[in-house]
């Protein structure tokens, strides 16, 4: 078997293409090459290494929360194809070779047909942890601390095997925050800009980085999905839109409605954070963002650039040059991350401040 010799790649199905482009970059910056294999719509793409041991070189040294478009990352070998009268058997030889792991996970595609093999990777993950706590390979010692054992499933034979860092892969089984959808707000657009939070922000910074009590701008707001959220952190809200905000929102005392272009309005004081989530050319709004940034119109902006049919993946990497060319001829230190979220659709999310 070639060790390590390949990446898993999971991302949002459609999006295979621009996850295979990323990785192919990113990849090359460590000095690491290869090929991807891919179908449409799969939900996941495979990266073959020109040399063995190569994936574990990408998974150490790419930063993955630099990543945009892949979800969850593994380093792995060959495709397992297992007998389904001893799979325990099976992969417990293949993992004699493998490292001590902290922890466990079993995943899967994300679509129709990767949902019906949940049930069989919670049980099968189950069954091969106790099996590999038997065998010592799942431990808490300090050695085993940063290394996780991943299992991609395709179907119940059919099982790439392999590790990520758990300081550097996606802190959710396959790279999804479960949130529920709260019923008060008045759209699903909502989740988008909590998963954001979760994503670029970690827990110990939200009082700081999200005050309660704080200001926010609400860009393109109608119906009020985003400012919900802002809402229910307790920040007072100016909603920008020409459209119409919902009652309750209004009625909560934390929300003037501007009718306004979002594209020329300006706050009479510095807000401590700006969101927008307005359908334009992606390229308008990553200049927007970063106006309102260099203008000290905000402290922090969180905003959606929505991209074209074709050439995702090229029209993501222009808006992201042009914000961080302008940055830095302003001579400024900031902070620019970007992910398609699981709730995100033809878009991407950007996280952008000043440090």
């Amino acid at each position: 078997m070639s060790e390590f010799c390949r990446l898993v790649l999971q991302c949002r199905p459609g999006f295979e293409k621009e996850a295979a482009a990323e990785i192919t970059d990113r990849a090359a910056e460590v000095g690491v090459y290869g090929y991807c294999q891919l179908k449409p719509h799969d939900g996941y793409v495979l990266f073959t290494c020109q040399q063995d041991g190569d994936a574990r070189v990408v998974v150490d040294k790419v930063d993955f929360r630099s990543l945009i478009f892949v979800r969850q990352w593994t380093a792995c070998g060959d495709l397992q194809v297992l007998d389904a009268n001893d799979r325990i058997g099976q992969l417990g030889s293949v993992l004699d070779g493998y490292p001590e792991c902290v922890e466990l996970w079993v995943e899967q595609p994300d679509t129709t047909e990767g949902r019906e093999l949940g049930t069989f990777c919670r049980k099968f993950g189950s069954a091969l942890a106790q099996h590999m706590r038997k065998k010592g390979k799942l431990s808490k010692r300090k050695e085993a601390r940063n290394t996780r054992l991943q299992l991609f499933v395709l179907s119940g034979s059919e099982i790439y095997v392999g590790i990520a860092p758990v300081n550097n892969s996606a802190p959710w089984l396959m790279g999804i925050p479960r949130l529920k959808f709260p019923k008060q707000a008045p759209s699903r657009s909502t989740l988008k800009l909590e998963e954001a939070w979760h994503w670029f922000i970690p827990s110990t910074k939200w009082d700081e980085r999200i005050p309660l009590g704080g200001s926010a701008v609400d860009l393109g707001a109608a119906p009020g999905g985003w400012t919900w959220q802002l809402v229910n952190r307790s920040m007072f809200v100016t909603a920008v839109d020409n459209g119409p905000m919902n009652d309750d929102l209004m009625e909560s005392g934390q929300v003037i409605h501007a009718e306004e272009d979002a594209y020329q309005f300006v706050p009479d004081k510095t807000v401590d954070l700006m969101v927008c989530d307005v359908v334009e050319k992606p390229i308008r709004t990553a200049a927007l963002a970063s106006d309102w940034l260099l203008n000290g119109y905000c402290r922090e902006a969180i905003f959606n650039l929505k991209l074209p049919m074709k050439q995702r993946y090229q029209e993501t990497v222009g808006c992201l040059n042009l914000i961080s060319d302008r940055m830095t001829e302003a001579g400024v230190a900031y902070e620019l991350r970007t992910k398609q979220l699981y709730h995100d659709r033809e878009e991407v999310t950007c996280s952008l401040r000043l440090l």
